[in-house]
């Protein structure tokens, strides 16, 4: 079976994504962030995918870090064998006005989601440029397209995503390795689940459909992404928000 590497996949949108590609045939890497708590969810998760007929361990890793992702990768290769398909999923959020951001806050959320990027890619992509054959999707967001207020960091973050996106996809084409993004827009997760009733209803005013979008809507676009059928779709950036209008 092929092996999917997720990153960030201990909750929300990475576990769900786990989950689908675990559906989908793939013996599922689980990475989580190091911590108890973390651990934990990470099991849950490798334990439904392994439920689903597949195989799947849980790696801990900050994947701001590139010595963590260098072990990391290296741990998944010597378990799985390969990897063929890298969701790079992990993400955090600090939201303030710039204002009041402070460097610490700008640094934490660029490390998380956008360092992270190229952590994982400098350590995987010679594993598939080896193999002639990868899927690579990166998790931006529409706040990397359309900017948002109170995340100059965030949305910074995920802009680079997208350019990182159209580069790996230009740079490693040639060696049938694929890059694409998606960028979800108000989706439930525990990050959307604490917000106000008052501002989720603001929020969702600027969303066409009139709702929020669930995970498992982000892990079917992936699953495409990472599937034959998109064999010939690479450098893409996949908005899946609802028809929201920013």
């Amino acid at each position: 079976m092929p092996t999917a590497l997720v990153t960030g996949a201990s909750q929300g949108i990475g576990a769900c994504i786990a989950k689908r590609l675990a559906k989908d045939g793939f013996d599922i890497a689980v990475n989580y962030y190091p911590s108890e708590g973390d651990k934990a969810k990470a099991a849950e998760v490798a334990e439904e995918c392994r439920a689903l007929g597949v195989k799947a361990e849980i790696f801990p890793a900050d994947v701001s870090k590139m010595a963590d992702c260098e072990a990391m990768v290296k741990a998944v290769k010597e378990t799985f064998g390969t990897i063929e398909a890298l969701v790079n999923n992990a993400g955090i959020t600090k939201d303030k006005l710039l204002a009041r951001m402070s460097e610490d806050e700008y640094d934490a959320v660029i490390a998380v989601n956008q360092k992270s990027v190229f952590n994982m890619l400098k350590h995987t992509c010679p594993i598939m440029m080896k193999q002639k054959f990868g899927r690579i999707v990166n998790v931006a967001s529409v706040a990397g397209l359309y900017g948002n207020p109170g995340q100059i960091n965030y949305s910074a973050s995920k802009a680079a995503m997208i350019g990182m996106t159209k580069t790996i996809a230009k740079e490693y084409g040639k060696k049938n390795i694929t890059c694409n993004a998606v960028a979800p827009g108000l989706i439930r997760t525990p990050m959307t689940d604490v917000l106000s009733d008052e501002l989720k209803a603001r929020m969702l005013e600027v969303v066409a459909m009139k709702r929020y979008g669930e995970p498992e809507e982000i892990a079917s676009v992936v699953s495409f992404l990472v599937s034959d059928d998109a064999s010939y779709v690479t450098g893409q950036v996949i908005e899946i928000s609802g028809g929201i209008s920013m």
